[in-house]
């Protein structure tokens, strides 16, 4: 097993995991410093590509975005998305995950959750490559946000759903929009940790989409608490540059040759 992925597994219950995306190495280098775990979700479909879904990024758009974020990356665990469709079967899943990690040297895929295809994390792990589940709200097949793990029947059923995933082989599993009674229990009942995104703090840790948590995305629900505001500070300085370049102040002459 990875050491990086060990790393990860023993801070459950030990320290919280902190993990955040990146579609580049501009950012994943400053993420590098801080996160544990470094995602390339398939969310840079809303974020870089102004999509209303996940599910037209494919394996292609990964790969080159992975291996931006790659070169930034060296300490924390990477981690990517295995977008839509690209593990529909054992086959394919194998074929797939092995050209991602082939090509982007990360270390680790994750895959959604539709309550079926736990045959295909096990074919994954057992083909030595690393898959970090993801239950709850999951995009690639779910058209609709919505909280999870309310009535008694839901809760039996996510947990059933994260154990099951567990016994497959995951290393750690995301926890999207549940209930934060439901998180507690799947936390307490799996010897993997859960990453929780709109999920409570009752998760081993948290996950974020970087650009709405620094306020670029415009997207803002409940669960995401804005550090910063980007959006303002970057329209700052173009509303300023574009003043400067007008009036014929920028360049000045220690900014050309």
């Amino acid at each position: 097993m990875n050491k990086k992925i060990k790393n990860i597994i023993n801070k459950k219950n030990k320290r919280k995991i902190v993990s955040l995306t990146a579609y580049s190495k501009n950012i994943s280098k400053i993420l590098d410093k801080y996160c544990d775990i470094v995602l390339v979700g398939d969310s840079m479909a809303n974020v870089l590509y102004g999509l209303e879904s996940t599910h037209k990024i494919n394996l292609d758009n990964i790969i080159q975005h992975t291996n931006s974020v790659k070169k930034g990356v060296h300490n924390a665990l990477l981690v990517v998305d295995m977008p839509k469709a690209s593990y529909n079967n054992k086959f394919k899943a194998i074929k797939n995950a092995k050209s991602i990690i082939k090509n982007t040297k990360c270390d680790a895929v994750k895959i959604e959750s539709n309550n079926k295809n736990f045959g295909i994390i096990k074919e994954l792990v057992n083909s030595k490559i690393p898959v970090m589940g993801h239950i709850g709200y999951t995009p690639q097949f779910k058209k609709k946000f919505k909280v999870e793990g309310i009535t008694k029947k839901e809760v039996t059923k996510l947990i059933k759903e994260a154990e099951n995933i567990e016994k497959a082989g995951a290393f750690s599993i995301v926890l999207e929009g549940i209930s934060s009674s439901c998180a507690k229990k799947i936390t307490k009942k799996l010897s993997i940790p859960t990453i929780g995104i709109g999920s409570s703090k009752f998760c081993d840790g948290q996950i974020l989409v970087t650009d709405d948590m620094l306020g670029l995305s415009g997207f803002y629900p409940k669960f995401v608490k804005k550090y910063v505001n980007l959006n303002r500070i970057i329209e700052k300085a173009v509303k300023e540059y574009t003043k400067e370049v007008r009036v014929g102040k920028f360049p000045s002459k220690k900014n050309f040759f």
